[in-house]
């Protein structure tokens, strides 16, 4: 039988990627901690890290114990957490993932309005392109720029994406208008660059517009940001196709070519049956939805 005790500093070792850090999460000395590791080492005679001059690498068994030992967390929280959301205020840790740009700039700018209906719910925003699994226990919920592709997932639609050509002001000024889509021929352009996530296959559809396939326009500038296209086009550097979420509230940009028919996608708030009776999933669902239907874009 494994000593928890053990596996939940391994677990906090291989999240942290240092027994100095983990250390200073655990409130233990960084030699206890490195004690307790080799102690299970030794208890399971198999290797469960290398050590490195940069940090921890996981074994093969030491990835698989990892992934039991992350599981055996969440469920100890999510326990911890049905048991004091047996009350009738919402409480405990909700985890939170979505894009770096939908997260940095839609998302963010609601939360503290969330924070203030529920004091006792904690979040944590996890920013990232590539998708966190949710039946791994990686986040409890997700808002997605595509439907699920995990049918057993709990969705709602929350909103059309829509997206625009925009300049800043002082770039229009300095280059003028363009008038037609050919006329971007003889503007900059900004474009996302390598690798283009699949949910946003037509992020660089500026690029091919009113070209032959075999002559795209050559972008003056590619960012692997949503958010870093729309700096990039604030500071006067070129037009950008961006998501309207991106630009709210950004006074130095105008749309332009508004008449062009350009790509859109669907936004979903998704999260795995386990969490179906959550209240603290539960508010921020609806919380979420209701400022959805609010936004004008």
């Amino acid at each position: 039988m494994l000593d928890w005790d053990k596996l939940r500093i391994f677990h906090t070792a291989a999240e942290s990627g240092s027994f100095t850090h983990a250390a200073e999460k655990l409130g233990m000395s960084q030699s206890a901690v490195s004690r307790q590791i080799s102690a299970l080492e030794e208890d399971l005679s198999l290797k469960l890290f290398i050590r490195h001059a940069r940090g921890l690498v996981l074994t093969e068994v030491g990835e698989q114990l990892f992934r039991t030992a992350h599981r055996m967390h969440w469920e100890l929280q999510q326990v911890e957490t049905q048991m004091s959301e047996s009350q009738d205020v919402p409480t405990g840790l909700l985890v939170v993932t979505t894009t770096v740009g939908l997260g940095s700039t839609w998302l963010s700018s609601r939360v503290h309005e969330f924070l203030m209906l529920y004091p006792d719910i904690q979040i944590e925003i996890k920013l990232n392109d590539a998708e966190l699994d949710l039946a791994m226990r990686e986040a409890d919920v997700a808002i997605r720029l595509h439907r699920p592709n995990q049918s057993e997932m709990i969705q709602r639609k929350l909103f059309t994406v829509h997206n625009h050509f925009y300049a800043s002001r002082d770039y229009l000024a300095a280059h003028g208008e363009p008038r037609s889509v050919e006329d971007l021929d003889n503007h900059r352009i900004i474009t996302f660059g390598e690798p283009v996530p699949s949910y946003l296959a037509e992020i660089n559809f500026i690029e091919r517009l009113g070209r032959p396939d075999s002559s795209p326009r050559r972008s003056s500038l590619k960012v692997n940001a949503i958010y870093g296209m729309m700096q990039a086009a604030v500071a006067g550097i070129g037009i950008a196709m961006l998501p309207a979420y991106v630009t709210e509230g950004q006074d130095k940009l105008r749309r332009v070519l508004d008449g062009v028919e350009l790509p859109a996608y669907e936004a979903y708030f998704v999260y795995p049956p386990a969490l179906k009776s959550s209240k603290r999933v539960g508010v921020f669902r609806d919380f979420i939805v209701g400022k959805a239907r609010e936004w004008s874009y």
